[in-house]
């Protein structure tokens, strides 16, 4: 069954007006939570009390720029059938991109997860075994995450600084973990829905319907029709005036906020 967790605490505790009774439904809630899911309370308490206080994180969904500069980025888990291809393609049009990896694809595909490298593409971090991090305690994500980095290090050479979350599930304590381990999380604000199986002409409308500067677009290195379906969308950018950089390229390094969808923004 899936239940949105947050959702349904925001719903309860607005259904009080009066201050000690809200802070006794956070408790309720929290208690209850935990008897009905397997996750730990550290976890539920992060998610009910950031949402009470205001004070929830949000991962890098993109950029605000009025620069027509976008990131391509791919999801590696299973399968590697159509990365040679896509690489070929990449390397047609002199792009480089961002790969996360997991440890899973990693260990199956270690010849192709050099090649990335040595193509210049940036890595990243896509956790050990693919989990909900959310479900997760602290120390169990920081496996998650250095151990996934160390196996990138020693299969690449590359040391990886950003970090996309499985699913696209976070919570407080993943990014707050990742944080302090140095690493940035980074979710899209594009969605081929390459993972779907769309055709590629269906991916080709979708991304450049969804298109906008400082885009971050999600692919998968083995989606059915992804290759077939980048040639048109890199020709489209190309002539939109639209420059590709991996996802790092993209970011701002300092001075910035997150706004309330995700978007980086330069103090003012």
């Amino acid at each position: 069954m899936n239940i949105n967790k947050e959702g349904f605490a925001i719903a309860i505790i607005y259904l009080s007006k009066n201050k000690l009774s809200r802070y006794f439904l956070i408790f309720v809630i929290i208690f209850a939570t935990m008897c009905i899911f397997p996750i730990p309370l550290k976890n539920i308490a992060y998610d009910v009390l950031s949402v009470v206080s205001g004070n929830r994180l949000l991962p890098i969904y993109a950029v605000d720029t009025q620069e027509k500069k976008v990131a391509l980025s791919f999801d590696a888990t299973w399968g590697s059938t159509r990365t040679p291809k896509i690489l070929q393609i990449l390397d047609q049009h002199q792009i480089k991109t961002t790969f996360f990896l997991t440890n899973i694809w990693l260990k199956q595909y270690p010849h192709l997860a050099r090649e990335i490298g040595e193509r210049g593409h940036e890595i990243g971090l896509h956790t050990v075994n693919h989990p909900n991090l959310t479900e997760l305690t602290e120390n169990k994500i920081k496996e998650e995450l250095q151990d996934n980095a160390d196996l990138i290090t020693e299969t690449t050479g590359q040391k990886p600084i950003l970090f996309r979350p499985p699913f696209g599930a976070y919570n407080n304590l993943v990014i707050k973990t990742a944080d302090a381990l140095n690493f940035k999380t980074i979710q899209w604000s594009v969605d081929s829905l390459d993972w779907k199986n769309l055709t590629a002409e269906a991916m080709y409308e979708r991304v450049t319907q969804k298109l906008h500067p400082g885009a971050i677009i999600l692919f998968h290195n083995d989606g059915a029709n992804t290759a077939e379906a980048l040639e048109p969308i890199i020709a489209y950018l190309k002539k939109e005036g639209y420059i590709i950089v991996p996802v790092s390229e993209l970011l701002y390094k300092e001075n910035y906020d997150i706004d309330h969808r995700g978007f980086q923004k330069l103090k003012k």
